[in-house]
């Protein structure tokens, strides 16, 4: 399709119109939006372009994550554009603007601003236009980079360095705020073909050094039990899955974090997920390994239980991350590397003379610990979230799956049970822990991969974003959505039982959740409710051949545990329910 952006002058371009045509060249070509006065003519100028795909969500949060969902999917290679309104449209992206900037996701958002003339500038007043508020300064602490544009000329070149900056080193989300009259403006015609020809300047991250190699490799050659954790920062690494099969080849066993398990595929000497909620063989193995190799994880206290000294309490450990601040943070690794995961696993390939003294004991215990914690821990409840994720485990493990999780107890069980197979993934939010992220982050993660996308989330999410319902009807997306409804708060009230004798302020008392499968049949979507083990069985069988949206609802009052969980100041390996011996 050629261009058919209209000049306004034979040597000048409407200003939103070189916007849309500097994304366009750069291969950003979805925005997710709530109409405001302030971007009319961004809209107008994408629409206008033919080449834009323009997704009208209800609110700018939804809209914030679905464009987080674009970037999720492609691993961070395609950007998507998150746009609000000046005033509240602009401070309902912060959520989402937060949650990229935690999980290290890249995406471009856009505010519209009042008119330059309006702004308040330096005077002694709170507002001076309608829906007047300086964003830029509200999201600096959550931005890569943040600016406000008040000149046209300075459009373009703000925009190559926010695109720049945002896909540079550890990735993250930029900000422009461009007010009306800017958009307007003309911007010579010169000056859109010299930006057009200037390649983005991505700056890689730093790699890692050959002194550190021969420092890890020495480790290595000592290690009896050795073993891998891997972080959100390697997720996306090209080479992650083809030096993983490697260890897996080498009965070099792994686990990994909530954040680095979106990626990795469930082989035999994989040991699952560490933390607080993390699979109890995972933490043993953390705890009772000689050699730890760290690679992209922070090491937070969900990774580690609040006694950061006791972690990996046998080990060397060895840290690889990107972001130099992050190494021996909370815990003191005796190996630190500020490295990409992409150069470790490129440059530190792994082959058996590596570990010269693998004890083989080590992993035939793991495996051993591995099947001893596949029970059902739920049997007291009509429903186990275990048994629903084991049923989708093994119904959809030939098909490409994209699941995308809200946060709650449902967050943990799926993390829990889940075991990816090729071309499957599974995304979280994770330091933002924002609730309300799945459907609308789905929309990104379907419109970006064209694959099956399953949203697991339950009463109390979905109700934060509920209205994306109709976003879903009228893209019929092909999508399901699985509402494990407790009808309580359930991890909050988990909270509350334990320390406050079960006193439930808000989560229950105060608390209270409709029917789903009836509002979704409202919106014009499929719907069951199920109330028990078989009619749940048979509803999640549907799903496989299902094209279009399908919501699924399955009721599990009272199911507000899970198991197994750490408590505060227990050690890692100290999860209840204990298991009997």
């Amino acid at each position: 399709m050629g261009w058919v952006f209209i000049k306004r002058t034979d040597l000048s371009l409407k200003a939103s119109d070189a916007l849309a045509k500097f994304l366009i060249a750069h291969r950003i070509q979805t925005c997710f939006e709530l109409v405001g006065g302030m971007i009319t003519h961004l809209l107008d100028s994408f629409a206008e372009s033919g080449q834009f795909n323009i997704v009208s969500m209800h609110h700018e949060q939804s809209a914030a994550f679905a464009a987080e969902g674009v970037a999720r999917q492609s691993k961070g290679k395609t950007m998507a554009v998150a746009m609000g309104t000046s005033g509240p449209g602009a401070t309902n992206l912060i959520t989402g603007l937060g949650s990229c900037w935690f999980d290290s996701v890249p995406c471009l958002f856009i505010t519209g601003q009042v008119n330059t003339r309006e702004l308040k500038g330096e005077r002694a007043i709170r507002q001076q236009g309608f829906q007047e508020l300086d964003i830029v300064e509200v999201v600096r602490s959550l931005t890569k980079y943040a600016e406000r544009v008040d000149h046209p000329d300075d459009l373009l070149p703000a925009l190559h360095r926010a695109l720049s900056i945002a896909l540079s080193g550890r990735q993250g989300p930029v900000l422009l705020d461009i007010p009306n009259d800017v958009q307007r403006a003309d911007i010579p015609d010169a000056l859109i073909e010299k930006w057009l020809n200037i390649p983005l300047d991505i700056v890689p991250g730093r790699g890692i050094g050959a002194s550190n190699l021969k420092q890890l490799e020495a480790l290595c050659k000592d290690a009896q039990r050795p073993l891998i954790c891997i972080g959100g920062g390697a997720r996306w690494a090209d080479a992650m899955d083809d030096w993983l099969f490697a260890a897996d080849t080498l009965g070099i066993p792994y686990v990994s974090t909530l954040m680095g398990h979106e990626r990795v595929i469930s082989r035999n000497n994989y040991f699952n997920m560490i933390g607080s909620y993390g699979n109890r063989e995972a933490n043993w193995a953390v705890q009772n390994c000689d050699v730890l190799i760290v690679v992209g994880a922070r090491l937070d206290v969900r990774q580690t239980g609040s006694d950061a000294e006791d972690f990996a309490r046998n080990a060397r450990i060895v840290q690889i991350d990107i972001d130099p601040a992050q190494l021996d943070n909370r815990v003191q690794a005796d190996l630190s590397i500020c490295s990409t995961a992409a150069s470790f696993f490129n440059i530190f390939v792994l082959q058996a003379s590596m570990f010269p003294n693998i004890d083989r004991a080590w992993l035939a215990e793991l495996s051993i610990r591995r099947a001893q914690a596949q029970i059902n821990e739920y049997t007291d409840w009509e429903i186990s979230p275990s048994e629903v994720f084991k049923n989708l485990n093994q119904s959809l493990a030939q098909y490409a799956v994209d699941y995308v999780c809200d946060v709650g107890n449902h967050q943990m069980w799926a993390a829990q049970s889940l075991r990816l197979s090729p071309n499957q993934a599974v995304h979280y939010s994770g330091g933002m822990g924002a609730m309300g992220f799945a459907l609308p982050a789905a929309f990104g993660v379907a419109i970006q991969s064209q694959h099956k996308v399953i949203v697991i989330t339950g009463d109390g999410s979905l109700q934060i974003n509920i209205q994306e319902l109709d976003t879903l009807n009228r893209l019929g997306l092909d999508m399901t959505i699985i509402v494990m409804n407790n009808s309580v708060l359930g991890m909050v009230k988990n909270f509350q039982d334990m320390y406050f004798d079960g006193r439930d302020q808000s989560t229950r008392k105060g608390y209270s959740s409709p029917s789903f499968t009836d509002i979704a049949q409202a919106y014009g979507i499929e719907a069951y409710r199920t109330t028990n083990a078989a009619e749940t069985d048979r509803a999640l069988a549907l799903i496989a051949d299902h094209k279009g949206p399908l919501l699924i609802e399955i009721m599990m009052d009272g199911a507000t545990e899970c198991r197994p969980r750490l408590a505060f100041g227990s050690k890692l390996d100290e999860q209840f329910p204990k298991l009997n011996s």
